[in-house]
């Protein structure tokens, strides 16, 4: 079960709740789930029972235990555990990873995008239905609220970004764009301000230049150095970007041995890989709702740590046979790989398949 299944299961068991007589509540349009916090377990937990407590007039918990028993009967739900004040923490069954994976490789550096217009900057859009984007005449800020409208439109926005001013270099140098240079609109905008960069970024280049200013959240100052040009562990981008790589170079090489990926059971899956990348669509949903394209630079660390201790088994070993289980944990290689290219283009940056 995907995270998008589970979350269409989670308000599956509401909705069946509520026509039982058990719940008086609406049933809301979306359930989040994710992985668990501090004091979770399980696959991932969801906290659809605080959020509909004070509608259905109950505590937390109490709506906890009521829907609890129709998630636990659902095919693909191992397990469900209530922690806290009524967090549902769900186990999902062993075939959970390899829909995921599928799920992954399916959709390819659209894993987790919602579906967006044909024509994102129509000029035609009725006025109300389009976001506004608006900065000052600064390059961080010019970067940030091109990042951000890139995620507003995979998240299936319509999007006009304007700035006070603008420099036509900055488009050769980082690929920005603006649609309207000069005062704010009429229509209230969302003002993107970011703290300025101490120094010019152009220098480190496209892809560095854009991470140095991107990673940050937009209330820290950026560092800008020689430091996003490393190529060594200390480096993040060089993390992200190596994982992506190396994912890459085992499907090369595995081609080479004569097998190619499938999606199937992978028992020594890192838990934190699969956490991560089955996260990966709720995070792209919170970076757009919060204008936060940091929350994405931070994720992609996140998958490419889990992701790096892992790449190394992938492949057969000495006289070893591809087998099933190698082209399982070549896809889950592979998924990884694309949730990396993905994120990364959204950041306007590149993910080269060799590094």
């Amino acid at each position: 079960m995907t995270p998008a299944e589970l979350s269409s299961t989670v308000l599956h068991a509401v909705r069946r709740a509520v026509d039982a007589g058990e719940l008086d509540v609406t049933v809301p349009a979306r359930a989040v789930v994710a992985p668990p916090g501090p004091g979770g377990c399980g696959d991932y937990a969801t906290n659809i029972a605080l959020q509909l407590a004070r509608p259905a007039g109950q505590p937390p918990y109490r709506v906890a235990e009521v829907l609890r028993p129709y998630l636990v009967g659902v095919d693909g739900v191992a397990d469900v555990v209530l922690t806290g004040p009524g967090f549902l923490n769900i186990s999902l069954g062993g075939a959970a990873p390899a829909a995921l994976v599928e799920e992954i490789l399916s959709a390819g550096t659209r894993y987790g995008h919602a579906d967006a217009p044909d024509a994102p900057d129509a000029p035609d859009a009725p006025d109300n239905s389009v976001v506004r984007l608006h900065c000052p005449h600064d390059l961080r800020a010019v970067v940030v609220a091109d990042a951000v409208a890139r995620v507003l439109r995979c998240q299936g926005a319509l999007v006009r970004v304007t700035a006070e001013g603008f420099d036509r270099e900055w488009t050769a140098a980082l690929g920005v764009r603006v649609d309207g240079v000069g005062p704010a609109p009429v229509s209230p905008p969302v003002t993107v301000r970011p703290v300025p960069a101490p120094a010019d970024p152009l220098p480190l280049g496209r892809d560095a230049a854009r991470w140095a200013l991107l990673h940050p959240a937009a209330h820290d100052r950026p560092r800008i150095g020689d430091e996003h040009l490393a190529q060594r562990e200390g480096n993040p981008l060089f993390r992200v970007r190596y994982a992506h790589a190396r994912s890459r170079a085992l499907t090369r090489n595995a081609a080479d041995l004569g097998f190619t990926a499938e999606p199937g059971p992978v028992p020594d899956a890192p838990q934190e890989l699969l956490a991560a990348l089955g996260d990966h669509p709720r995070v792209l949903a919170a970076a757009a709702a919060h204008r936060a394209p940091d929350r994405i630079a931070r994720h992609l660390v996140a998958v490419a740590d889990a992701a790096l201790p892992f790449l190394p088994t992938v492949l057969p070993r000495g006289g070893e046979k591809p087998s099933a289980a190698h082209r399982a944990r070549l896809a889950l290689a592979e998924a990884a790989g694309t949730v990396l290219a993905g994120g990364l283009t959204l950041l306007g940056i590149d993910a080269p398949d060799h590094l």
